[in-house]
């Protein structure tokens, strides 16, 4: 049996980042094997955005694997801490969230956890459930659990402290409070980004303090965003995500540097990344595509979002749906002309003037099958005419 389980271990390190300790996790898993006990496995969701990215998937991946092999998986909704704010990675205090605005972010992160997590194996838990029932007396015991010299060794605590930049006194209570989490859904294993290592060991000492047995630790790299620099993150808009539609997910997948393919094949696949090694990085790309719309979507959206990328893209048609949208007359000159301007801010296609000269500028507008060199020209208005605007977006004006 030991041989087997060191087999499960060596399974779930694939793609990870940090595992502390190896060998608390084969104790636990040997006992909930010979116990029948499954483990319990957390992963805390920050409700800080509506939609879950390919970046939030990789830890959801990971706890899948717990759950195929039997284990429970339980969601901890940062509701409570998030009107803390995470100070993870920050050179500054986090702006609040408000409780509607939380609400109204989780309203949408079942489903999309779903497509991935099993539904008859995950808890869902909200962390205000037991950080709010807490007394004063209580959070003062917490706080005595943890010295602030510990605190302030993590990295950006002690840049902010050395650079002479406020550290609120909130901010210390983040990692406690994400540490009871784990003591209160008594976690046997919790999952997190790299960001997150000092939180989750922090976690460790507090469960011990608790006379619970410390939690193991296992971290995965976050994802790079198709940018090919900067972590995925929907403020950086360098994101795909898992619920948007199979055309968007192929034109921005297809968008990725190559020295990203291996890694996103690794991370949200189940493919191995040798097995695309013999393709040029185009058609891995495609590949990789395919792979991840079929996961989100199914098999024939992900053909069809091939399909439709090709008729766009390669063949130079026009897509099969396109947005109709109709022009107030009053914008054509009396010689049945329309400033090409007027026309993009009319359709929708832009968010102001300057965004639609500069668009022009870049050779980033289309219509029909020309494209616009000139932001003065008057375009003769004989609807519909198809109005393209970057690699992807397109509007037929009526």
């Amino acid at each position: 049996m030991a041989d087997e389980i060191t087999g499960i271990v060596d399974r779930l390190e694939e793609g990870i980042d940090t595992l502390v300790p190896r060998d608390d996790l084969i104790a636990k898993l040997a006992r909930s094997q010979d116990g029948g006990e499954p483990l319990r496995v957390k992963l805390g969701i920050d409700p800080s955005a509506p939609h879950l990215t390919l970046g939030h998937s990789v830890p959801l991946r990971k706890m899948r694997q717990f759950q195929n092999l039997g284990h429970t998986g339980v969601l901890v909704v940062g509701d409570f801490t998030r009107l803390i704010g995470d100070p993870s990675g920050r050179s500054s205090t986090r702006s609040l969230m408000s409780e509607e605005e939380i609400h109204n972010n989780m309203e949408t992160y079942q489903e999309q956890a779903f497509k991935i997590l099993d539904r008859e194996r995950t808890e869902i838990r909200y962390n205000s459930e037991w950080l709010g029932a807490l007394s004063f007396g209580d959070l003062l015991g917490l706080t005595s659990k943890y010295t602030v010299a510990r605190m302030l060794e993590r990295d950006d605590f002690a840049k902010r402290y050395a650079e002479g930049q406020p550290i609120s006194i909130l901010e210390l209570l983040y990692p406690l409070a994400q540490g009871y989490d784990s003591v209160a859904i008594r976690a046997d294993v919790e999952l997190g980004g790299g960001d997150q290592l000092f939180n989750l060991l922090v976690g460790r000492a507090i469960q011990r303090e608790y006379g619970q047995e410390p939690q193991v630790v296992m971290t995965v790299p976050l994802l790079i965003g198709v940018d090919g620099e900067r972590a995925m993150g929907q403020t950086a808009g360098n994101y795909v995500g898992i619920s948007e539609s199979p055309r968007e997910m192929f034109g921005k997948i297809l968008s990725i540097p190559d020295h990203l393919i291996d890694d996103y094949f690794l991370r949200l696949t189940d493919s191995e990344p040798r097995s695309i090694t013999d393709l040029a990085p185009r058609d891995a790309k495609r590949a990789l595509a395919r792979e991840i719309i079929t996961i989100y979507h199914g098999k024939k959206a992900a053909e069809a979002a091939q399909e439709e990328f090709d008729r766009v893209h390669i063949r130079h048609e026009c897509p099969q749906e396109v947005l109709q949208v109709l022009i107030d007359r009053n914008l054509l000159k009396e010689d049945g002309t329309i400033w090409v301007i007027d026309l993009l801010e009319a359709a929708g296609m832009v968010r102001s003037r300057g965004e639609a000269k500069r668009l022009i500028a870049q050779g980033g507008v289309r219509i029909g099958n020309e494209r616009i060199a000139s932001p003065d020209l008057d375009l003769p208005f004989e609807p519909p005419l198809l109005i393209q605007v970057g690699k992807r977006s397109f509007a037929e004006a009526i």
